[in-house]
């Protein structure tokens, strides 16, 4: 190992679909990649990461580009494991490549950087009382998202556009929600989306739009040695 950088995904690494994005902050040669699901089939996925009815529900990505549900609770527990071993490996920093909620993950003395404690006070520092738009992968979702977002100054409105099996007409019909409602700053909350995803909401919008990977790759590139 001679990286000082991992990054952590709750699929399958490494996460070609947002490759190229990372690749723009964190150079290959001081990065590596991890992922929960690594080595895993989908028959061992489902056995030990699948949802139960009222599970909170956490989507990511397969080698094969397909998307795949998992429980938040089942994922906490596997990527507490996964980090442990990261960081006896000997890794500095870690980059969790997901956007979901974690209250239990803990490192003895690397840095663990995880989105959804870094984003949301990001984002409220940046806005008064304007209306924010948040787009998530996937309808169950847009519960969970009530605790994570409580601090903004207004409540922010949701639509729902999947990276991994949305087409043009799901992010158009995005827009038109987030429109609808008046969002003056969007936040594309999911690691899986990417620049083309953002180019296609800002040209029907006008507005800003951010995008959650490429804050916290910013971020984790500003500490890298």
């Amino acid at each position: 190992m001679t990286a000082s950088l991992v990054t952590l995904t709750i699929g399958q690494s490494p996460r070609s679909d947002i490759l190229p994005l990372l690749r723009q902050h964190l150079p290959d040669a001081q990065t590596d990649h991890a992922g929960l699901l690594d080595g895993l089939s989908r028959t061992e996925i489902q056995a030990h990461f699948a949802p139960d009815a009222g599970d909170a529900v956490l989507v990511s990505r397969l080698q094969s580009g397909e998307q795949v549900r998992l429980a938040a609770s089942k994922v906490e527990q596997g990527l507490q494991r996964k980090i442990s071993a990261l960081e006896l490996a000997g890794y500095q920093t870690i980059l969790l490549l997901c956007t979901g909620e974690f209250s239990q993950l803990r490192t003895r003395q690397a840095l663990l950087l995880e989105p959804d404690r870094i984003i949301p006070p990001l984002i409220g520092a940046m806005v008064q009382q304007q209306q924010i738009g948040i787009v998530v992968p996937v309808t169950e979702q847009i519960v969970e998202q009530a605790g994570k977002w409580q601090h903004l100054p207004v409540p922010p409105c949701y639509a729902v556009a999947s990276p991994y099996e949305g087409d043009q007409a799901t992010f158009t019909s995005a827009a038109r929600t987030l429109q609808a409602q008046g969002a003056a700053l969007v936040v594309m909350d999911c690691m899986g989306y990417h620049q083309q995803h953002r180019a296609a909401l800002q040209q029907q919008l006008g507005v800003p739009v951010l995008l959650s990977n490429e804050l916290v790759a910013r971020l984790a590139a500003a500490l890298l040695p």
